[in-house]
């Protein structure tokens, strides 16, 4: 799983803010309030991002009305993985990763591991 461009985490972060689905047209105006943008450019992005299975959608008259496959932190989580999956040397690049932990991003991750602990298996 890679990143995505500019203006897919753009769309991506308006339909996950929306709860809901959402035409073109409904991101496209949500988007005109910032930049000019054409119909077909957000039409094009959104259609990629359902075809790489970000997106789902369903026929809503002549158009398509899209919601996200996931929420924006389980999309998150599986870059993490995915990342750390990549790399040569996974413990290596743990404690690099939690070297650079805000005081804060910490205080998340042992929230989490309250939540979840080490060990335990799905």
């Amino acid at each position: 799983m890679r990143g995505l461009g500019d203006l897919e985490s753009t769309i991506m972060e308006r339909l996950w803010s929306y709860h809901r689905p959402a035409s073109v047209r409904d991101v496209l105006e949500d988007l005109r309030r910032e930049r000019d943008i054409a119909y077909t450019t957000v039409m094009t992005v959104m259609d990629k991002l359902h075809k790489k299975g970000l997106l789902r959608r369903k026929p809503v008259g002549r158009a398509y009305a899209y919601e996200t496959v996931a929420s924006k932190e389980a999309y998150t989580a599986e870059l993490m993985r995915s990342s750390l999956a990549s790399s040569g040397n996974q413990a290596a690049t743990l404690v690099h990763f939690l070297e650079r932990l805000t005081p804060e991003e910490s205080v998340a991750l042992e929230a989490a591991l309250k939540v979840y602990p080490p060990g335990r298996r799905a």
